[in-house]
């Protein structure tokens, strides 16, 4: 089996940019629903006074996550936010004191043994800060741990803009190797690979100089093609076992990690501080200085644009994420989420997607798909509203990552178009199971 890709432009404008502390904002809006999973549940009422690290929102069922203030100050009040994706969350507002004060239970948790480390993470509150939003306890939470082979580090950062992976790899590199300390002790681990793609010399140089002397630790340089950093594309290129559809990368005896949550692991471990912060790549080209900043969740994405200088044109499409696999952001108020890892403001010119054209039957889609998916037979057998024949084509094993519409020459949505196709074949297999009881 062979996993394809595309090149994309890297534009990593900032990688040489260490990340800068924002200024505190005066509101912020804290989203309980920051992961997969159930939101967490409201611990706190309107006239509250809240510390860096006063617990808000306590995890509200097995996959969930507790929320943690990013400030200081008061609670304004509890309000429910629309998110990008159109739902509704119940949200804290805070308004800020500027004191930044830390709450006064904050100290290093005890860790001695697997299920207090276990414990530790999930108190964190951290999820997959690449992105994903999976809390990262139940990804450890292991009940065979001689099942894991390898403890797979996802180093890639293989969209363009996105440096704030890098920056955790030069600034906090220490960090990094205190989570791997703490994987290797609780889990018995005795295999690390970092897959790294090859546009990170500094980075690659830096891993490797801190793993010279220790044979546990692989760092597997591979190519700089999108997306090297997709969960069962990283776990096909650096142990070769591929992630059966519908399982998890256990079942391939892998646990992947993203080298941040790894970094922030490492950090909470030593002093305490649960989730309250993340370092964001401001970019695209819209912004007037893109750089990377250090920014208080909940803090308003127009308070990260301020700090990198405001608009130098008039943003046309503003996203979270890289332009790849990012989601719209519906306004400037919108909060800065524990998964951001990058805000990108784009101008008409960059934003305006192309004309979409007839389909020339060239096979760019197939050729280039990671999985080899065909999406011109998906896209038929949406429009002819088809669960039968989407099951049939695995529509639901496309991870979105937008490969086909990419490299399509004639310009179609064709990852929109598996995305919809996805919820028909939803649909389809609901009904399938419904009249498989009732007969």
């Amino acid at each position: 089996m062979r996993l394809h890709g595309v090149k994309v432009p890297h534009k990593k404008n900032t990688a040489n940019s260490a990340a800068e502390r924002m200024p505190v904002p005066k509101e912020v809006c804290i989203p309980m629903s920051m992961h997969i999973g159930k939101p967490a549940s409201i611990v706190v009422k309107r006239g509250d006074t809240v510390k860096v690290g006063t617990l808000l929102g306590e995890a509200d069922g097995f996959v969930s996550s507790p929320v943690y203030s990013s400030v200081s100050g008061t609670v304004k009040k509890i309000d429910e936010i629309t998110m990008s994706v159109g739902a509704k969350i119940s949200a804290v507002i805070i308004e800020t004191d500027g004191a930044q004060e830390p709450a006064e239970d904050i100290k290093p948790p005890e860790v001695d043994d697997f299920d207090s480390f276990v414990d530790a993470v999930q108190k964190s509150g951290v999820v997959g800060l690449g992105g994903a939003g999976f809390p990262t306890f139940i990804k450890l939470k292991v009940e065979d741990l001689s099942k894991i082979d390898a403890v797979v580090i996802n180093a890639a950062e293989c969209e363009p803009y996105i440096t704030s992976d890098t920056r955790t790899m030069l600034d906090k590199t220490d960090y990094i190797f205190k989570g791997i300390d703490a994987v290797k002790k609780y889990l018995g681990v005795k295999r690390f690979i970092f897959g790294i793609e090859d546009n990170k010399s500094e980075c690659i140089k830096t891993l490797k100089k801190r793993t010279e002397n220790d044979s546990l630790i692989e760092i597997k340089v591979l190519p700089a093609i999108y997306p090297q950093g997709g969960e069962k594309v990283l776990v096909y290129n650096t142990v070769g076992k591929i992630i059966p559809k519908g399982g998890l990368p256990l079942d391939a005896g892998v646990i992947v990690v993203n080298v941040t949550t790894l970094a922030f692991i490492g950090e909470y471990l030593e002093t305490g501080i649960p989730l309250t912060e993340k370092c964001i790549t401001v970019d695209g080209s819209a912004v007037k200085e893109p750089k990377n900043v250090i920014a208080p969740i909940g803090a308003a994405v127009k308070d990260l644009f301020e700090a990198a200088g405001g608009f130098k044109s008039e943003p046309y499409k503003i996203i979270y994420g890289g332009p790849m696999m990012g989601i719209a952001v519906p306004d400037l108020n919108a909060p800065v989420l524990k998964m951001t890892n990058a805000v990108i403001a784009m101008d008409e010119k960059e934003a305006t997607p192309p004309k979409a054209t007839a389909c020339i039957n060239c096979g760019n889609c197939i050729n280039h798909c990671p999985f080899k998916l065909d999406p011109r037979a998906i896209a038929k057998a949406y429009s002819l509203n088809s669960g039968e024949d989407l099951e049939k084509l695995c529509v639901d094993l496309c991870m979105e990552c937008g490969c086909c519409s990419y490299i399509c020459p004639a310009k179609r949505p064709l990852v929109q178009t598996n995305k919809l196709a996805k919820t028909v074949l939803r649909n389809y297999l609901n009904k399938k199971k419904e009249d498989g009881k009732n007969e």
